[in-house]
């Protein structure tokens, strides 16, 4: 005998025990209160879990993946346009300061080098490299002066509202204007820090072994090879590793903004090491000068001249030296910090992003670190007042 099939249609008129619709959610995950860490934790209140679900780059970040774009380590995507730390009265404030300065240090370099030129022979050896390295700095300030004209038509890729776009960092060497600004700006900058480690060679080589202008002078190609090379060539690799991105305060571009390895081992590393060896080689010619002062009488001609070249060594020093060590500790404290910064301006964002970090950005050391060339540009119109 066949059973009679069972009919598991519902009715329209549904009982409530089957109605397994849950009401609508409105709040943002995670909640305040599972974020809340101030309470006292021997309460004895229940302690919430927390998850950190990484980032997941908005829609509004996306790149074209044919440009090779990453950002917190999510390619396909880049930081956003206006500065991520910056509110945007600081950011102003930050840019026409950089532009000032930028003017001010420009104007004193290119003095130097106007100087030199009217009087070639004033500048011997051990004294030449003061105007390579014056020459550096002034590309240098006249990339940061036009950088501050183009604001961030260059640093930063447009918006584009149609396709829920927002204005995005440049990266990579799609971009050719960018490109140049970075080549310039790099090169120079290794540079003018190549020049200023010949100058305390040059200063050795007088100090200690006693070499005149004219054995000095000779060994001016390999000087030159070295201070336009080594730079070239960490410029080359830059380039061919893509590690190229726009700065939205200063307008420029560079490396290191936001990728912390390209920042470590292309920037850090190189300044720390000329500290080193300038240092190194600025101590022992000043040793060596002060015995001979010291030990070996001299006219009073002669005693002059010498106090007189050393006081040049060190003010000179002191005026380079100063921000460049300001400069790299504010890098070495970036190196330790920036992912809590990255972190916290997510957790700013948390119905997207749901990362919470307490820690807040410390903003001023990054005006601190962009301002470091134009000072150290600025110390050639010292040197040429004080008689070199």
């Amino acid at each position: 005998m066949l059973s009679r099939p069972v009919d598991f249609t519902l009715s329209k008129s549904q009982p409530r025990l089957v109605s397994c619709r849950f009401p609508d959610c409105d709040e943002p995950y995670p909640r305040l209160v599972d974020l809340d860490l101030a309470g006292d934790p021997t309460e004895g209140a229940p302690v919430a879990v927390q998850r950190d679900y990484g980032f997941w780059c908005p829609r509004e970040l996306k790149i074209d993946p044919d440009l090779g774009y990453s950002f917190l380590h999510v390619r396909d995507c880049s930081p956003p346009c206006p500065n991520m730390y910056f509110r945007r009265e600081e950011l102003s404030f930050a840019r026409y300061f950089i532009g000032l300065i930028s003017i001010i240090c420009l104007s004193a370099t290119l003095f130097t080098f106007l100087t030199f030129l009217i009087d070639v022979t004033r500048f011997r050896y051990p004294e030449r490299p003061i105007i390579f390295y014056a020459v550096c700095y002034m590309m240098v300030s006249l990339i940061f002066f036009i950088g501050f004209l183009l604001e961030d038509r260059v640093a930063c890729n447009a918006s584009s509202p149609a396709q829920y776009k927002a204005s995005t960092v440049t990266q990579g060497s799609h971009n050719k204007a960018c490109t140049m600004l970075f080549m310039v700006l790099y090169f120079f900058t290794m540079a003018g820090s190549v020049w200023w480690v010949i100058l305390t060679i040059t200063w050795f080589l007088a100090a200690v072994p006693k070499w005149g202008s004219e054995a000095i002078e000779k060994k001016a190609l390999l000087f030159h090879a070295s201070a336009w090379g080594i730079p070239g060539t960490l410029t080359i690799i830059l380039l061919a590793m893509n590690k190229i991105e726009g700065d939205n305060i200063s307008g420029v571009c560079f490396v290191g903004l936001y990728d912390v390895d390209a920042l470590r081992y292309f920037v850090l590393a190189p300044l720390c090491l000329y500290v080193v060896v300038g240092v190194s080689l600025l101590l022992a010619g000043i040793i060596s000068l002060n015995r001979v002062r010291i030990e070996i009488p001299l006219e009073k001609e002669n005693q002059d001249k010498l106090v007189k070249f050393m006081i040049r060594i060190g003010v000179f020093s002191i005026l380079y030296l100063v921000p460049l060590l300001v400069v790299i500790g504010c890098y070495f404290y970036e190196q330790a910090y920036r992912g809590i910064w990255e972190t916290t301006w997510v957790q700013e964002r948390c119905r997207e992003y749901h990362i919470p970090c307490p820690y807040q950005v410390r903003r001023t050391l990054f005006s601190i670190s962009l301002c470091d060339s134009e000072e150290r540009a600025c110390c050639c119109e010292d040197i040429v007042m004080t008689g070199f």
